[in-house]
């Protein structure tokens, strides 16, 4: 009888600034997440997905998650053509800046959110 190994989940870190003037709608809008969007992130296999805020020195959000696939480029590659998170991101993009240099958006050229790398965890 063949064994198949679980996946081991992969922890990803990101980051991106959020507008001041923006505060309060991002909250509102991610108190309410669409419908098509969370299916979507668990469809691409994401899982204890958080979004942090923190005011200082400037407002900047954290986000951290778990992708338990087996290819996660081409998981986020599918995420990617979806109309509605194409739509999602496209309202989220104006509430943010972006510090990777040469992006144009969450859904073409390079990432929009930086990555961060783990440096510490304990489960």
């Amino acid at each position: 009888m063949e064994t198949t190994k679980a996946i081991e989940p992969r922890r990803y870190g990101q980051c991106v600034y959020l507008k001041p003037e923006c505060l309060d709608q991002y909250k509102k809008i991610h108190a309410a997440v669409w419908p098509e969007v969370l299916a979507q992130i668990e469809d691409s296999n994401i899982r204890d997905y958080s979004i942090q805020l923190t005011m200082k020195p400037r407002p900047m959000l954290f986000a951290t998650f778990k992708h338990i696939g087996h290819d996660f480029e081409g998981d986020m590659a599918r995420m990617a053509t979806n109309p509605k998170v194409r739509e999602w991101w496209t309202v989220t993009d104006a509430m943010q800046e972006s510090p990777v240099e040469g992006t144009v958006g969450s859904a073409e050229g390079p990432g929009w959110w930086e990555r961060t790398e783990e440096v510490f965890y304990t489960p």
